[in-house]
């Protein structure tokens, strides 16, 4: 490289110069920009894989049991519970609005997405506050909500998950506490959609409201029926 550039120069053509100069460094430093990209998906690939994100070693869970305003709450209070995001996830149009979920035609399902500390809440935690906090006995309807849009659903990230989920179903139809039998489902977690900023923590922004909502779609009161006992 550096004959032909001298050439160039003695020939007062810079252009040229640049231009070979360029090339050269293109055909050495192409390969290793793809690969290092490669390298980079892969590990973001195989961190979303297993619930956790790289940058911090949290982990995310994902789970639909009606109105997202109302499933918020429950896990915020937890200790080593980071975040919580209402959404929409297990359908199949992008970037659902909150009209066109509320449809029932995009096959989406409110829900909440948590990033949590393992170190500090377990994922069987986040199971047996979501169950404590659903009427698993009712198919696509959540209280006074009907429709698919409104089913319960427990959407694991890894294996691990997946086990811990079907065995907390199995035990919860095993030893529950009432006749009927569970029917919430256990899939695997598909692309989750934040939902609109004004449903985001409207508990806090709009507490008048929301226990109007929550006590008239007689939430509590059904949940008291379920567990026998208050753990909402």
């Amino acid at each position: 490289m550096n004959s032909l550039y001298s050439t160039c120069l003695r020939k007062n053509n810079y252009e040229n110069a640049v231009e070979i100069i360029t090339m050269k460094l293109l055909n050495y430093t192409f390969p290793v920009f793809i690969l290092s990209l490669l390298a980079i998906a892969v590990t973001i690939s195989a961190a979303d894989e297993a619930g956790v994100t790289a940058a911090d070693n949290t982990s995310v869970a994902t789970f639909a049991g009606g109105c997202f305003w109302c499933m918020e709450p429950p896990f915020d209070k937890l200790e080593g519970v980071i975040s919580t995001t209402s959404g929409y996830t297990g359908g199949h149009t992008k970037n659902p609005t909150y009209k066109q979920t509320s449809s029932g035609k995009t096959g989406h399902t409110e829900a909440v997405q948590i990033v949590y500390d393992p170190k500090q809440v377990s994922y069987e935690k986040l199971l047996d506050v979501f169950w404590h906090n659903i009427d698993p006995t009712t198919p696509n309807q959540q209280f006074c909500d009907r429709g698919n849009q409104y089913r319960s659903e427990i959407f694991y990230h890894n294996d691990e998950q997946k086990q811990l989920a079907e065995s907390s179903k199995a035990a919860l139809d095993k030893n529950k506490p009432f006749k009927q039998p569970v029917v919430t489902q256990v899939s695997k977690a598909s692309t989750f959609y934040a939902a609109e900023e004004y449903h985001q923590d409207y508990y806090k922004k709009n507490p008048i409201r929301y226990r109007y909502y929550r006590y008239g779609c007689g939430r509590d009161k059904r949940l008291e029926q379920l567990w026998g006992e208050s753990k909402h």
